[in-house]
């Protein structure tokens, strides 16, 4: 009696690290084949020539491998397949159309990861292939990154370390006698979250139950008011008005193709208030940000995301009252478990169950033509 193959898994990038009961069941389930750290150009390749066959599932357990592609956009995902017409001149003209790369057997793709900026989820759901990022792995440290950030533009703590860092005794002191002045405790101040998702909501929680804040929220729609309530948290359904009321602004919302902050945006933040990003660097508009620091309508700032990572604006970097990070706020240990396990669980629920648990394109998914 012949036994029927596995169908196959195509893993993108390292071993796992941590979940490996959980990666034995995907061995037993799918027959797994490997990219490793194979570059963009013999990636295409691979797909155009099958190297991997005719796989049904693609799983990228680290958002920083499996990255040697880059984005994973229509270049990498489609070839252009020419075909020669000639005009009466005999010069040839080139008609190209797309051909997905991607095998139609394809239908999850489970990544890593809070953000997926990097991955066109349309394009992918064009050929019926769901996204599935990790967002819900690293709630915590997100979270957590954010209050720290709120914090230091409350007190300026970066101002501090600094002082103390540069072993200057006249700056030491100086810092010491006149920081007092110019910061606040959190505390009955306003806190405006732009996207109140997961990430934006256990912010809210924890600015309310440690800081005693006031929770101000604007996103594209109202969550339940029952909800709302758990954090005493009000509702704006235009920014502006958020914006002209908030003395911190927290940008918690993924990127969807423009800036929600730019320079007319923070123009309508209330005069000195703070500014924190944990989302994405091309959210903001980052000179609007320095113009408004310089002129000193914003107060302090915050910013772990940038808007040309790995480039850090130096005007930014200058600044004593802005707190730069390297795009660590989902960077822990138990974020990178959960990111490796959230990937495979919804692999396995989507094979069980015919859906996913963290699907981002379900909304474009349609069957792909022929």
């Amino acid at each position: 009696m012949q036994t029927m193959a596995k169908p196959i898994l195509l893993h993108l990038g390292d071993n796992v690290r941590w979940n490996h009961a959980l990666y034995k069941k995907l061995e037993e389930r799918f027959e797994i084949k490997r990219s490793y750290s194979m570059n963009r150009e013999d990636f295409k390749v691979a797909l155009e020539t099958k190297k991997f066959g005719d796989f049904v599932a693609m799983y990228r357990p680290f958002w920083n491998t499996g990255g040697e592609m880059g984005n994973w956009d229509e270049e990498l995902m489609y070839a252009r397949c020419c075909e020669p017409f000639f005009f009466w001149d005999m010069n040839p003209y080139l008609h190209e159309k797309p051909s997905s790369l991607l095998p139609t057997s394809c239908k999850i793709y489970a990544s890593a990861g809070a953000g997926f900026d990097w991955v066109d989820t349309k394009r992918l759901a064009q050929s019926g292939i769901i996204y599935c990022n990790a967002a819900a792995a690293c709630t915590e440290s997100v979270a957590d990154a954010a209050i720290w950030l709120v914090l230091s533009t409350f007190r300026n703590f970066t101002e501090s370390a600094l002082a103390a860092r540069s072993l200057d005794v006249d700056r030491y002191n100086e810092c010491h006698r006149n920081l007092a002045s110019t910061t606040h405790n959190p505390r009955d101040h306003a806190l405006g979250i732009i996207g109140l998702g997961k990430i934006g909501y256990c912010i809210a929680q924890k600015a309310q139950a440690a800081f005693g804040m006031k929770i101000l929220y604007n996103d594209i729609a109202r969550i339940p008011i029952a909800v709302e309530r758990k954090v005493g948290a009000q509702f704006f359904d235009q920014l502006d008005d958020m914006l002209a009321l908030a003395d911190c602004v927290v940008i918690a919302t993924p990127f969807a193709g423009e800036k929600i902050l730019n320079r007319d945006k923070i123009a309508k933040m209330k005069p000195g208030s703070r500014l924190v990003n944990i989302a994405r660097g091309k959210l903001l508009d980052e000179e609007a940000l320095v113009s408004a620091l310089e002129c000193g309508r914003i107060v302090a700032a915050g910013l772990d995301v940038h808007y040309d990572e790995p480039h850090v604006n130096p005007k930014l970097a200058r600044m004593t009252n802005v707190e730069l990070l390297t795009h660590i706020a989902g960077s822990s240990v138990e974020s990178h478990v959960g990111f490796e396990r959230m990937g495979m669980e919804n692999i396995q629920s989507f094979f069980d169950t015919g859906k996913a648990i963290s699907p981002v394109n379900l909304q474009w998914i349609q069957e792909p033509s022929g």
